[in-house]
């Protein structure tokens, strides 16, 4: 096998810039992920009759969610000792455009921002945390690959050496051997997931009980994820000792997480759709009843 077979990989992460200001491929790829979201749900708010106003709160809700919980869970689950063990380096906690993002962090804090919008407008518009969970699981695998895009145009995140001929010669990390092109395996996996879950919403609404597809969601990605961490580099140093790296451990609990909600959805899961009670037909007074005759 020839290295003509292998993909020199020297993409600037940069589209333009002018002066010290720069527009990243990362950037785009991230905000695009969550304009992509705000569609989908206005189709999920739409076929379940559900307000359009409630989609400004809800975007706001996930972008700070997701921002502060994904830079929270890097600093905490990766590099605490850099992050907490100076004063540069917590200030630097709040810097997230200076790099570290963990999706596993993100998840914690959608969690924890769905729960508080799911309790603020949910009682009034008969919709849970599960229900909104169900819905959200489909918007994040696609907004999910198109930051791990991100991650390929920054060239991070990847993995093992490789003679596949699909491999990646990351030169601006200095590379000279292919890599797995990690990023794109992930990218490939959360897109598939992403269309089977749209086409269950679709077609089995009617079928699916609350927690199914969150269930499912938790199970099929983090499981993934899991596996393609096998052939992952340690993204820090502290991971080349261990059997399991930071990301495989992470995601077990969610993994564990999903099995008890597939079985509790299965169980006692109400209705997956929304049940809007018909409106009784006025009843003719007996007059009108009289003129009928």
């Amino acid at each position: 096998m020839t290295d003509t077979l292998f993909i020199n990989w020297n993409v600037s992460p940069e589209i333009f810039h002018i002066g010290a200001f720069a527009v990243r491929w990362y950037s785009i790829l991230f905000i695009s992920g969550f304009i992509l979201g705000w569609f989908i749900f206005k189709w999920f708010f739409k076929r379940e009759n559900l307000p359009l106003k409630l989609l400004d709160p809800l975007l706001y809700t996930l972008l700070i969610g997701t921002i502060v919980g994904a830079r929270l869970g890097h600093c905490i689950f990766y590099q605490p000792d850099y992050y907490f063990g100076s004063w540069q380096g917590f200030w630097e906690i709040f810097m997230p455009w200076k790099g570290g993002l963990a999706s596993h962090g993100g998840t914690i804090a959608l969690l924890i921002a769905m729960w508080w919008y799911a309790r603020h407008y949910g009682r009034k518009y008969d919709f849970d945390m599960l229900w909104i969970l169900d819905r959200l699981c489909i918007a994040v695998c696609f907004a999910g690959a198109l930051i791990r895009l991100g991650n390929l145009f920054n060239s991070e995140i990847y993995g093992d050496v490789t003679d596949l001929p699909w491999g990646f010669i990351f030169e601006r990390r200095g590379e000279t051997e292919p890599k797995h092109p990690t990023q794109l395996y992930e990218a490939l996996s959360y897109t598939i997931l992403g269309v089977v879950l749209l086409l269950m919403y679709k077609y089995r609404l009617d079928k699916l009980r609350r927690g199914t597809i969150i269930g499912i969601f938790f199970i099929v990605l983090f499981g993934m994820r899991f596996l393609i961490e096998f052939i992952k580099e340690p993204q820090v140093g502290f991971e080349e000792n261990m059997a399991l790296n930071m990301g495989q451990i992470l995601s077990i609990p969610f993994i564990l997480a999903g099995i008890g909600l597939l079985v509790y959805s299965l169980k006692w899961g109400k209705p997956a759709g929304i049940v809007h009670p018909e409106k009784p037909k006025p009843q003719q007074t007996h007059y009108a009843k009289s003129l009928g005759k």
